[in-house]
């Protein structure tokens, strides 16, 4: 994923270059879970209209009203809350969502399905503007807009790293939110910090590959290409713990970019072997990934 002050980063806010693009809003090739990882709905609402696909929107429009209304009359109606922010939500208004669980949780201060959906709105907006000035600079490309997009980038990152740091904070045991922690770390140019936040999933062996790929990039910023591509190598290498593909290319892009810089023209051989290797395998499973297209 780029950081927001990466002078390579192109107008959709992508970073390009022979590792391969990294798309910030859908999480690049390299990452094991994209962004709305952390923005899942809570199970409990599954039967709820909005969570339906199928929901007529003039149905959905007239229950919003209701729900609009009854808090008007009961402004302490905990149920009506929850419903009226899951269907802002899917009206794509996470603002106003934002807004109504912010109430709610003043309100209701320790309950935890509010204050994990009022996480979740936040979210949603912070993504929904950082991909709207994408847009915007994709059809305006001035020296404005790409201020305001890097500042979503900031914005962006700067929730999840919240988000995620709570939610740790209220739960230790949701050990898995310390790789989108990291990652936004990354994306926040805190790299000591990553590195420290990452460093006890080194040892997990499903997290382990998308620790060790967070591992060697932030090396890499650091200058540290010997203990980088010790990292990648592991992040894509390792026959004890296999790799997701779009790690293991995402990892050997780098080490070939990094091996090609040092000279090291026996390795950058054998990688980009594994490398081609990798991609193909992910191309007959995935054709359309965007993985699946040699960066190289």
């Amino acid at each position: 994923m780029s950081t927001e002050h990466d002078p390579s980063a192109a107008a959709d806010g992508s970073v390009t270059g022979s590792a391969g693009p990294v798309d910030p809003v859908n999480g690049g090739p390299w990452r094991s879970d994209s962004p709305e990882e952390l923005m899942r709905r809570d199970g409990s609402a599954a039967g709820n209209l909005v969570d339906r696909p199928d929901a007529e929107p003039r149905v959905q429009l007239q229950r919003r009203q209701e729900l609009e209304h009854r808090l008007k009359q009961n402004p302490t109606d905990r149920e009506a809350f929850l419903e009226l922010g899951r269907i802002y939500r899917a009206e794509q208004r996470p603002a106003d969502a934002r807004r109504i669980l912010q109430q709610a949780t003043e309100i209701f201060a320790d309950d935890a399905e509010l204050i994990w959906e009022r996480e979740e709105a936040a979210l949603a907006r912070s993504l929904q503007q950082l991909r709207e000035v994408i847009d915007l600079t994709r059809r305006l490309d001035t020296p404005e807009t790409q201020r305001e997009l890097e500042r979503s980038h900031s914005d962006w990152a700067a929730r999840r790293i919240e988000v995620c740091r709570a939610r740790l904070q209220r739960d230790a045991s949701l050990v898995h939110l310390r790789i989108p922690l990291a990652e936004a770390l990354y994306d926040a140019g805190r790299y000591d910090e990553a590195l420290e936040t990452v460093e006890p999933m080194l040892e997990n062996d499903q997290h382990s590959p998308a620790a060790f790929l967070i591992r060697g990039r932030c090396s890499l910023e650091r200058k540290q290409e010997l203990e980088a591509m010790a990292a990648l190598r592991a992040a894509s290498l390792r026959r004890a713990v296999v790799a997701p593909l779009p790690t293991r290319i995402a990892a050997l892009r780098f080490l070939c970019e990094t091996a090609e810089r040092l000279g090291l023209t026996l390795t950058l051989t054998q990688y980009r072997g594994f490398l081609a290797q990798a991609e193909q395998e992910l191309a007959a499973k995935h054709p359309s990934h965007p993985s699946s297209e040699n960066g190289l």
